[in-house]
C-alpha cells in the first residue's frame, strides 16, 4: 500500500486504514497480508529500516532490534490487564507514556509503576499528543457532533478521545449525545458498548456499516462535525455537514528521548 489508491483498489475498510493512512500521508510503503515470512523478505529488498506497526492486539511475527511498547496513562491497568498488550510489555526495550500532558499525574505514575513491576529494566520514556485542528475558531460557540475513531471507544473502553479533547479546547457549546440519531449497525454497536458515551464511533468493517456511519452523522443536527479519526473520513463517506479534521503528533517530553534512543540504536 503506497498510495490512497492502493487502499481503494484493495477494499480497505476504515479500520484497516486508520492502520495504513498515517504511514502513506508519511511517505512510508506499508506491507501487510497473511504469509509475514514473505511479507518480510519482499519489504527487505527496498527497505532499510522495517517497521513492525503491530496493536495492543499483535505479537510481533518478527525478532526486532528495538521493541518500543506505548502505554496510555487514561487506560491506567491496560498494560497489565490484557494479552498480548501485557506480554509486549514485558518485551519491551523502551516504553512509552504517552499523553502525559492530559492525563492525571497519579495516572502516570500508576503506569510507571506497572511498567516498572514487569520490566523493570525498561528504558521509560514520557510524551505528549498535541492536538492540531485546520480551524479552531470554527468549533467555539457551536454545537458539535465528535467522531473518534471507533476500537478505542468499543474494546478500548474509552468514553472520549481526541476531539472530545479539542471540543472542550476550542470552546464548543455542546458535544451532541448521537445515539439518538444512530441507525442500524450504528445503534447495535452502543447496544453492545454501552460505555461508549455521547460520542461516535467510526466503525466501517464493511460497506454497509459505513452506509450506516454516513446517515447516521447526516441524521444529526450538528453545526459542526469534529472528526478524529486517524483517517481523512471525509474521502470515505459523504458528510454534507461543516466539519473540521482533529489531528494529534507525538511530542516527547524531557529525558530519555526516543530520538536519542533511536540514534544510539541505529546512528
Amino acid at each position: 500500500f503506497a498510495t490512497y489508491a492502493d487502499l481503494d483498489k484493495h477494499e480497505c475498510t476504515i479500520e484497516e486504514r486508520e492502520e495504513y493512512e498515517p504511514h502513506i500521508d508519511q511517505g512510508v510503503i506499508v506491507y501487510a497480508g497473511v504469509d509475514y515470512e514473505a511479507i518480510l523478505r519482499e519489504a527487505e529488498k527496498e527497505a532499510d529500516i522495517i517497521i513492525w506497526d503491530g496493536g495492543n492486539n499483535d505479537l510481533p511475527f518478527y525478532l526486532s532490534d528495538l521493541h518500543i511498547v506505548v502505554t496510555d496513562p487514561h487506560r491506567p491497568g491496560h498494560e497489565l490487564r490484557y494479552h498480548p498488550g501485557e506480554t509486549n510489555l514485558c518485551l519491551a526495550a523502551a516504553v512509552v507514556i504517552n499523553k502525559v500532558d492530559t492525563a492525571d499525574f497519579q495516572n502516570v505514575l500508576t503506569v510507571q509503576n506497572n511498567i516498572r513491576s514487569v520490566n523493570p529494566n525498561a528504558t521509560i520514556i514520557q510524551a505528549a499528543s498535541p492536538i492540531f485542528v485546520d480551524d479552531p475558531a470554527a468549533i467555539r460557540g457551536k454545537r458539535v457532533l465528535v467522531v473518534e475513531d471507533g476500537p478505542t471507544l468499543t474494546h478500548g473502553e474509552m468514553a472520549y478521545g481526541a476531539g472530545v479533547v479539542a471540543a472542550q479546547k476550542f470552546g464548543a457549546a455542546e458535544i451532541l449525545d448521537p445515539r439518538p440519531f444512530a441507525v442500524r449497525s450504528i445503534a447495535a454497536t452502543y447496544q453492545k458498548y454501552p460505555g461508549t458515551g455521547a460520542v461516535l464511533p467510526a466503525m466501517g468493517y464493511g460497506g454497509d456499516q459505513i452506509a450506516d456511519l454516513e446517515e447516521t452523522i447526516n441524521r444529526s443536527n450538528a453545526e459542526l462535525v469534529i472528526i478524529a479519526t486517524p483517517i481523512d473520513l471525509g474521502k470515505i463517506i459523504n458528510i454534507k455537514l461543516p466539519s473540521q479534521r482533529v489531528r494529534y503528533e507525538y511530542q516527547g517530553i524531557g529525558q530519555p528521548a526516543l530520538a536519542d534512543l533511536l540514534k544510539e540504536r541505529f546512528g
